[in-house]
């Protein structure tokens, strides 16, 4: 069931969520073709779409590179993820494609928003290897101490920043919050990033779109390839390091179109050896 006017609110929304403030959880959601979500996400999202009508194949096309990075990292051998700002659930989670492949792989969801973690949870109702936890992953000691008994640190965890980090400002050091995690997280771990950027084809209406989405919902950071790229300086970027979505090692006959398209950009990296 969906919100129809503002106000209303579903059996499935809780008393303590706000039905008249978007979040960028639903806001996603609405872009992705999902029912949970309210009127007041519907109008910021058609907003920010008619600034940027090429939105919703970018969110589409930076799902497919979660399925592609999580789809290499069980391939390699890991059976361990941290998803952190996971979103609320729709089509091709974490844990529906790492399954097809190792139904025993472990899955840690983690959200701000508690419509994204309460129907995670509903999800994964009786599966003994996932879960989902509320958190703000910009306080890396309360995710961590909420996960520890829920994933092995012994053996090496993905760290997924998926489309997220563009919500957390310099002033929130995004850097540190990432060497936080990977202190945690043994060698041989993982991290993947996706993040906005002004860095494509159409920088004008992307910069149109932000502002949007910043007056609507929350705040908004774009960066440039290069800061993207130093994010991952405490891992070993994977070939073929930081690209555009469509352009990480995409399946056989992908029709990847005009990467620079996209706006995101893209990257995995393996946690270096100590001293190197």
């Amino acid at each position: 069931m969906r919100v129809t006017e503002r106000g209303e609110r579903p059996a499935w929304a809780g008393p303590e969520i706000d039905v008249d403030r978007p979040s960028a959880a639903r806001v996603y959601d609405v872009h992705l073709g999902g029912s949970h979500n309210f009127q007041v996400d519907r109008d910021a999202a058609a907003q920010i779409t008619a600034a940027m009508p090429e939105l919703p194949d970018i969110l589409r096309a930076n799902r497919s590179f979660l399925r592609r990075a999580v789809r290499y990292l069980v391939g390699q051998g890991v059976t361990q993820f941290l998803d952190l700002g996971s979103g609320i659930p729709t089509v091709g989670n974490v844990h529906e494609i790492a399954w097809q492949i190792d139904p025993d792989c472990r899955i840690v969801y983690v959200d701000i928003d508690p419509i994204a973690v309460a129907h995670s949870n509903a999800i994964l109702q009786g599966a003994f290897n996932a879960n989902a936890v509320l958190g703000d992953l910009r306080d890396p000691d309360r995710i961590l101490a909420d996960v520890k008994d829920l994933l092995d640190f012994s053996r090496p965890i993905a760290v997924l920043m998926v489309a997220v980090l563009h919500f957390i400002p310099d002033s929130d050091d995004p850097k540190g919050v990432i060497r936080r995690y990977l202190d945690a997280v043994p060698e041989g771990s993982y991290l993947a990033i996706s993040h906005a950027s002004l860095d494509g084809s159409a920088p004008e209406r992307a910069e149109a779109a932000t502002e949007r989405f910043r007056n609507r919902v929350t705040d908004f950071s774009m960066r440039t390839r290069a800061e993207i790229t130093a994010l991952f300086d405490d891992v070993e970027l994977v070939d073929p390091g930081v690209v555009y979505l469509t352009e990480w090692r995409p399946d056989e006959g992908d029709d990847i179109g005009d990467p620079k398209r996209m706006s995101q950009f893209a990257g995995l990296g393996r946690k270096k050896q100590a001293g190197n």
